[in-house]
């Protein structure tokens, strides 16, 4: 089975050569693909050599976070979502089997969102799509996404969610690496309390959703997750109105909270849907992804490196094969079999 890395990022060449050439791309400098970082100036034949030296057959790329634009006219960045698909596709037509894509949608004008997430699956057999932990402050739980969420369980889509640069953590403190060391797994719990209390998940469970690095605090602050939606239905029992026990209505979703039996935002406690996510290995020590395997199951962890930013997982493939925490066919199940199954190959 091939190795399949399915967290791995792109600054698209056309991005760079116009930035070499005129300064500018659709308005954008070269702060947005972080051309100062040395990996994501790598060309495509740097990034096949690097992948053949670290052992890794298949990266499922996607487009560096700064091209989400989700703050930028919506028409401005729905060119540059299709520019950046448009070379990620070319890269898979040119090397099949070495590459896949995970595009990036315009997700503040949601028709137009869902117009290239039917592009990218239908005419050039994208794996599925990388989105922020939010847009624009707004969490996936709102019914303003329900046609992104239709379209992309209809579509088999993955959905990746990867935080972007403006995680919670910049309100608070901007300083020591914070907004990504901290920010980044606070997001990523946040998107999955949002869309497991909006009743994503109930509505749409064949949804195929991959938390970028481990699912953030997730698997590690489920327990209490748990704890405060057992309290809140306690409340609601006692005759506390549910708006104050369940802490407002769960991105306007009343109809939900009225149809389940005692109103609550989800008709099961958080931590079971554990499953209907999916988590990458990108923990960085051996100790924690053994815990995420024990708690989420390891039919749920696949094989994402961070490629090449600089939290990128150093020598990926050495560093799974060499954990004595992890029995060979976990380790395979993490390399290989799980990451394809996930985008079915």
């Amino acid at each position: 089975m091939p190795v399949i890395d399915l967290h791995a990022h792109l600054t698209p060449q056309r991005f760079q050569a116009a930035i070499r050439a005129t300064g500018e791309w659709h308005g954008l400098t070269s702060r947005t693909g972080e051309l100062q970082v040395p990996g994501f100036r790598r060309t495509t034949d740097e990034r096949l050599a690097d992948m053949d030296a670290l052992g890794v057959d298949m990266q499922v790329i996607s487009p560096n976070a700064g091209f989400y634009q989700y703050g930028n006219d919506p028409t401005t960045t729905s060119v540059i979502a299709r520019d950046c698909n448009d070379e990620i596709a070319d890269m898979c037509t040119a090397h099949p089997d070495r590459f896949a894509g995970f595009a990036t949608l315009p997700m503040q004008d949601v028709r137009a969102a869902v117009a290239e997430l039917e592009r990218v699956m239908v005419e050039l057999h994208f794996k599925g799509v990388m989105v922020n932990d939010h847009v624009n402050g707004r969490t996936f739980d709102e019914p303003e996404f329900r046609p992104f969420w239709e379209a992309a369980e209809q579509l088999g889509a993955v959905v990746f969610f990867h935080q972007g640069s403006d995680t919670v953590v910049i309100a608070r403190i901007d300083r020591y690496h914070l907004d990504n060391s901290v920010g980044n797994l606070t997001e990523r719990a946040l998107t999955f309390g949002a869309i497991v209390g909006g009743g994503v998940i109930d509505r749409h469970p064949k949804l195929k959703l991959l938390l970028g690095h481990a699912g953030g605090y997730t698997a590690f602050g489920i327990a209490r997750m748990d704890k405060a939606w057992e309290a809140a239905r306690e409340l609601v029992k006692e005759g506390v109105d549910p708006a104050v026990a369940l802490g407002g209505e769960f991105g306007a979703e009343r109809e939900l909270l009225e149809r389940t039996a005692d109103r609550g935002p989800a008709t099961r406690p958080p931590s079971a849907y554990l499953r209907s996510f999916y988590y990458d290995c990108c923990t960085y020590t051996g100790a924690t992804l053994r815990f995420l395997v024990d708690t989420v199951g390891i039919d749920r962890v696949v094989f994402g490196t961070d490629y090449p930013a600089p939290m990128v997982i150093t020598d990926a493939v050495h560093w799974i094969n060499g954990l004595a925490s992890l029995t060979a066919a976990e380790k395979a199940a993490i390399l290989s079999g799980n990451p394809a199954r996930l985008i079915g190959m």
